[in-house]
């Protein structure tokens, strides 16, 4: 297949982007870890309540991927720990346009975010193949779900089934699809992952 410089555009985009993130000073960093932020509170709203636990589907799963992959494990992890503190602070954009809430049965999913885009940040530009970069966003996706669950069997005092039915199970269909399309999106947008043009 013959070199077509317009194919090439996103590609040289992406490695742009990281080299001046790379470069850039702390300060810029810490602008772009708000946004983030903002982005993440934003995405609460998109909520869709269920009946049967006090769990809402919403958004928020696909941004904390994306955090890692845009703006790496440690800055991506800081993004979901401003989002909390601020949320935490009385800043109202958690679900519902909320603030304060320590303690409520989404606790556990906020504070894992903080861990699961650290992880994604650090380990989705090692993973090469697809599948490898999917396992990754599936990781990190059960890494929420782990601190999830473990704070709706503390605060409902649940056994273990029945927080698996409250805090896990309901979930997998959606952040599955949201895992490899957040794969997918990270393949274009991490350098070495990003697919090339071939001749």
């Amino acid at each position: 297949m013959p070199y077509h410089e317009g194919a090439a555009a996103p590609r040289m985009a992406v490695i742009a982007y990281h080299q001046w993130l790379a470069g850039a000073a702390w300060i810029v960093r810490l602008g772009l870890t708000l946004i983030m932020a903002a982005v993440m509170g934003l995405a609460a709203q998109i909520r869709i309540p269920l009946p049967f636990t006090p769990v809402p589907l919403t958004a928020q799963v696909f941004v904390v991927l994306l955090s890692g992959i845009v703006l790496g494990g440690g800055y991506g992890g800081l993004s979901m720990a401003l989002y909390l503190l601020f949320g935490f602070a009385g800043l109202p954009w958690f679900t519902g346009w909320s603030a304060g809430t320590w303690f409520g049965p989404t606790t556990g999913y906020l504070i894992g975010f903080v861990p699961a885009a650290l992880f994604t940040g650090i380990a989705f530009p090692r993973a090469r193949e697809f599948l490898g970069q999917a396992l990754v966003m599936t990781t990190a996706v059960f890494i929420i779900y782990l601190f999830g669950a473990l704070h709706i069997a503390l605060i409902l005092k649940t056994g273990f089934s029945h927080t698996l039915i409250l805090a896990i199970l309901p979930f997998i269909p959606f952040d599955i699809v949201k895992a490899v399309a957040a794969a997918g999106l990270g393949r274009v947008l991490t350098p070495g992952t990003a697919p090339r043009d071939r001749s």
